[in-house]
């Protein structure tokens, strides 16, 4: 057998192994299973998981690469920098909408923007066949968690605690234990929304490896890895933001109302009085 011919054999049998399908249910369980390690420090035993490294991993390539976009800011920005300048300012109008104050907007971008940072990376980093963290409900917990506190933090530091309780008991006092409620579901909406997501466009995508493992992957990737990571990190920006507008909102609004209503009160007594006068 000549040179040409072994080599058109072996590439016809690694062609047909690679569209072999075999066990799909076996192959995506190997898949969503978890990598563990610990890590010893003295006498205590640290769980690493895959999810672990893939964060470390991820969120250093994009500090790196942010790094890089606002380093150096010129009077006449380039390219770099007005992309970042553009995230920034987008950011800022989107909490002015949610009815926050410009200054107040400023407050939270640099701590919703990581945010979005970091979710954004440890998704598109599938883009590379890794499996992005998410697909731990621990990451998206986590996350989760992370922001409702800062949501609590910022709401408070906004409009203090006697607005943040108004937020709360506001326009009815029997509302608050569903407001607290409503505390509770927030994190666990928004962690099942970004767990949910990047969980099922995973195991689509390893399907899509096992069953059509050339080409259609590398299309369909460019939605389910790359545009739908980002989009997962924006909502989740979006709504913490929005949660903050929202409570500094309510707030305000009690204020305001609290602050007429004495007013309203006294004219309509002295209306009352008059009549009575000219009667």
């Amino acid at each position: 057998m000549s040179w040409g011919q072994e080599f058109w054999a072996s590439f016809v049998a690694h062609l047909k192994e690679e569209f072999s399908v075999g066990d799909i249910g076996e192959k995506i369980n190997e898949a969503i299973l978890q990598v563990k390690s610990y890590l010893m420090i003295g006498d205590i035993r640290l769980l690493i998981t895959d999810a672990v490294i893939v964060t470390w991993i991820a969120v250093a390539i994009f500090i790196v690469l942010f790094g890089i976009m606002t380093a150096r800011p010129k009077i006449k920005p380039d390219t770099k920098q007005t992309f970042a300048e553009m995230l920034i300012g987008l950011l800022v109008s989107v909490g002015e909408s949610f009815g926050l104050t410009r200054e107040e907007a400023r407050h939270i971008c640099p701590f919703v923007g990581t945010l979005a940072i970091v979710i954004a990376s440890c998704n598109v980093i599938s883009v590379f066949n890794i499996a992005p963290p998410a697909k731990n409900i621990g990451f998206p917990v986590a996350m989760a968690l992370i922001a409702i506190t800062y949501v609590i933090y910022a709401s408070i530091r906004f409009v203090g605690i006697k607005g943040f309780w108004a937020s709360l008991t506001s326009p009815l006092p029997f509302l608050l234990p569903f407001k607290i409620l409503d505390l509770i579901i927030k994190p666990c909406s928004l962690a099942l929304r970004l767990f949910g997501n990047v969980f099922g466009a995973f195991v689509f995508m390893e399907f899509i490896h096992i069953v059509i493992p050339v080409v259609v992957p590398g299309i369909l990737g460019l939605w389910f890895d790359l545009a739908d990571g980002i989009l997962q990190a924006v909502i989740f920006a979006y709504l913490t933001t929005y949660y903050i507008g929202e409570t500094c909102e309510t707030a305000r609004e009690h204020f305001e109302m609290k602050k007429h209503a004495p007013k309203k009160e006294k004219k309509n007594k002295t209306k009352e009085s008059a009549e009575a006068s000219a009667v």
